[in-house]
């Protein structure tokens, strides 16, 4: 599938040291590379209803990631999928009365329109289900024939038993991981799986749904699999980061990791597995089936400037909770504003783009980044005028994707 417009982003050719980032798995630090190549896998959207704001802090987060090894001089192969069939899909398409393709297409060309704005950088592979469903029954296929998938009825199931993945990503007790489990998809009770967690690889053909002719017998691919499937054909069996929102824990980034490494019989699979933190609004994480959501194109039709909503997801660090509130948001429209006119002036206060990269380093502290250029701008509107102020309106385009 095409993604978006590429993002225009000025080259650093910066050098650093050393780069970490927070490691789910291990929960630790871990360094990252700054030189050479590095593949990124972000699970991308199912498109019922995009893009609300915590879409947009993701995608931003790992926008952010891209952004910083681009400056160091780092290759970025980014891949991303779109679940553009699914259940939470299908049930809205049968609550609408509208075709679920329909209401995919629609949903994942607003997705576009709001990731250009937010001039994030579109990954190199952006693949959806539907175009992979042939690479995704090859996958399953292989796992079958080498013994890790057995059948329930016209299903298939992956055999957890096969991975030591199971709770080591999300740090869940097993009565957290079953209740979690049968919230988001799994089927922990149904009669004829060997165990509990193991996860549906292939769905069979049943009534109406949408389904498509495999070998494996008519039907569609299970969540997992789809992550498993196309991060393995455009990456291969070695990641650097398998990156999402921390509801993706458990069980999809386990489940998917385990499916990646059984496919290609290597370990592990991704060297860090990084978890952008999750948006509330009222007291409540931003979701769907709430529907207490912000979503970015409605606050772009209000006029406002797509820099500033960037600028308010920044202020937070990418792997904490926080709440929506409106008034950062104006605080943001100030603060851009104040930025914008500093980076007008010829000359301004000491360059502090060394302090800007350090803080980056230190996984990916954006807020600390932010307060240093608030400093340098208040400095340079107060009247310094020392240094030309190009490079660090160039730098913050950069790695902060401000403009």
């Amino acid at each position: 599938m095409q993604p978006w417009n590429e993002v225009n982003v000025p080259n650093l050719n910066l050098s650093v040291s050393d780069f970490q980032t927070y490691d789910s798995q291990s929960a630790q630090l871990k360094s990252l590379p700054v030189s050479g190549t590095a593949k990124l896998y972000v699970c991308g959207i199912t498109p019922y209803d995009a893009t609300h704001m915590g879409h947009a802090a993701t995608y931003v987060a790992f926008d952010t990631l891209n952004r910083f090894w681009r400056a160091v001089g780092v290759q970025v192969q980014y891949t991303q999928n779109i679940t553009d069939v699914d259940d939470p899909l299908l049930e809205r398409a049968k609550l609408t009365g509208r075709p679920w393709q329909e209401i995919a297409t629609e949903q994942i060309d607003l997705f576009k329109t709001d990731m250009e704005a937010l001039r994030v950088i579109p990954p190199q592979n952006y693949i959806g289900v539907v175009e992979a469903i042939e690479m995704i029954e090859q996958s399953v296929v292989k796992l079958k024939e080498l013994g890790f998938a057995y059948a329930v009825e016209n299903d298939l199931y992956y055999d957890m038993t096969q991975t030591d993945l199971l709770g080591e990503i999300c740090h869940l007790s097993q009565s957290e991981m079953l209740e979690m489990f049968a919230q988001r998809g799994g089927d922990p009770l149904r009669a004829g799986k060997r165990n509990a967690f193991d996860a549906l690889l292939w769905r069979g053909q049943t009534g109406d749904d949408p389904s498509w002719p495999s070998v494996l017998g008519a039907g569609r691919p299970g969540w997992h699999i789809e992550c498993s499937a196309i991060a393995t054909h455009f990456l291969g069996s070695r990641i650097n980061v398998q990156g999402g929102g921390s509801d993706l824990k458990f069980p999809h980034h386990e489940m998917s990791a385990a499916h990646a490494e059984s496919l290609t019989g290597e370990r592990p699979f991704s060297q860090t597995f990084m978890h952008a933190g999750m948006v509330s609004l009222d007291g409540e994480k931003m979701s769907k089936s709430l529907g207490n959501l912000i979503f970015v194109s409605k606050l772009r039709a209000q006029g406002i400037d797509p820099m500033a909503i960037r600028l308010v997801l920044l202020s937070h660090h990418y792997r904490s909770d926080w709440e929506w509130f409106d008034s950062e948001l104006e605080q943001a429209q100030e603060r851009l504003q104040n930025w914008r006119l500093a980076f007008s002036s010829p000359l301004g206060a000491p360059n502090p783009i060394a302090g800007l990269i350090d803080r980056l380093t230190n996984d990916l502290d954006t807020p600390g980044a932010i307060a240093m250029i608030d400093a340098w701008a208040d400095a340079t509107l107060s009247g310094i005028a020392i240094e030309p102020t190009d490079a660090v309106a160039a730098a913050v385009d950069s790695v902060l994707g401000i403009i």
